[in-house]
């Protein structure tokens, strides 16, 4: 699901290791071995992601997250 948003921004909905839910703005590098490769936008920085935990993902248009 999120492999066809690699180069792309996308707003995850993200279940961490702790039960906590949060949305996140990302843009994609990788996905492989069950991981997405990623940079936060909101904190600048690297992030890895499993993709089970990963509970919704949208592609963002124009700077909105767009659900077709």
């Amino acid at each position: 699901m999120v492999k066809k948003y690699i180069g792309r921004t996308v707003e995850i909905i993200y279940v961490d290791r702790t039960g906590k839910i949060t949305q996140r703005r990302i843009e994609v590098h990788d996905v492989r071995g069950g991981l997405v490769r990623a940079t936060c936008l909101v904190s600048n920085a690297p992030r890895a992601f499993r993709i089970e935990n990963i509970l919704a993902c949208v592609p963002v248009v124009n700077g909105q997250p767009h659900v077709s």
